[in-house]
């Protein structure tokens, strides 16, 4: 059995080992969830013992922080807020670039503080390097934040191992987050070593393959589409062909769910959170069914012969988790 709470890093803080990405709650994955049934759910997960929460900036273009901040204005102890800063967008909301000079980290945090309604940010990211920026000028900025008692702990969102080790080093770094799947392992040659070097906490973002992984969708007919979900138009792993292909990998997830008397996203999310006891995850979800089904991954323990058949997916995944622009920025 996972235990429910790890160590945030270095930082004595401890969250729930699955927290909950909020990104999906105003944009990318479909219409909208309504203030409301947003807040019930924001509220439920608490009520279930989950204590962290993701959000960032560029989400929504600041609506998703507006959301916690009104969903958590009469804030339960011990919740964990976590935001980002840095993607840039235009007032359409096209991305058009990174910033994380020192004025933006002033003018993004005092945004942030001011939508979350706190006086204190729990844990505050560069959600894209800045290639223009070095980065010790960013977390130098970001350091200085913590000075003010402004923000509490810092760190990465799809940093390499040379950018975290830069930045470690002008300021200790919480949390480095970047997509960790069983379609997704990049990271575990260099990234999560240096992070269990360092006590760097990995927040796993997108653990279930942006629901590919949870095997929900049964056909072709079920693939994401509409203007209002990015994932078919943006994410090569939804389009037509690929989408299929990867549907036939999740077979095996399913299998192995068979076995265990579970789902698919249980078997995919445990799978991630006993790779390394530094690891926390952020599944994002809308519906309190998906909710309670990622904190049932609690409980699932796989076996030596489980690992040993989710390990022949490494490298069957068709598609890049991003297209060729949103490629360029992780990983920097």
């Amino acid at each position: 059995m996972i235990e429910g709470v790890r160590a945030l890093g270095a930082s004595g803080t401890q969250v729930s080992t699955v927290g909950l990405g909020c990104m999906g709650l105003s944009e990318f994955y479909g219409a909208p969830t309504d203030q409301q049934a947003a807040t019930r759910l924001l509220h439920a997960a608490v009520e279930r013992g989950v204590n962290h929460f993701d959000t960032a900036e560029a989400y929504g273009m600041g609506n998703n922080e507006s959301l916690l901040g009104h969903a958590f204005r009469d804030r339960p102890e011990g919740i964990t807020i976590a935001t980002k800063f840095g993607p840039m967008r235009d007032s359409a909301g096209q991305f058009i670039g990174v910033d994380g000079s020192p004025e933006n980290v002033r003018r993004a945090s005092e945004g942030s503080l001011r939508r979350l309604r706190v006086d204190a940010i729990d844990l505050y990211y560069l959600h894209r390097m800045d290639r223009n920026v070095p980065v010790e000028e960013t977390v130098g900025a970001m350091s200085r934040l913590i000075e003010e008692g402004k923000v509490r702990t810092l760190g990465l969102s799809e940093a390499s191992v040379t950018t975290l080790r830069r930045a470690h080093a002008v300021y200790p770094i919480t949390a480095l987050q970047s997509e960790y799947s069983l379609f997704s392992r990049d990271i575990e040659d260099e990234i999560l070593p240096a992070c269990v070097e360092l006590g760097i906490s990995l927040v796993a973002y997108s653990p279930l393959g942006r629901g590919l992984l949870t095997g929900r969708y049964a056909s072709e007919a079920d693939r994401p589409s509409g203007g209002d979900d990015r994932r078919a138009a943006a994410l090569p792993r939804f389009e037509a062909d690929n989408f299929a292909s990867n549907l036939r990998l999740v077979e095996r997830v399913k299998a192995v769910a068979d076995r265990r008397d579970c789902s698919p996203a249980q078997v995919a999310l445990a799978w991630v959170l006993g790779r390394a006891e530094n690891i926390v995850s952020i599944p994002g979800t809308t519906k309190l069914e998906n909710l309670d089904m990622n904190l049932g991954a609690l409980a699932v323990d796989l076996t030596e012969e489980d690992l040993t058949d989710l390990d022949e997916l490494v490298g069957a995944v068709q598609g890049e988790r991003y297209d060729e622009g949103g490629m360029a920025a992780v990983n920097l």
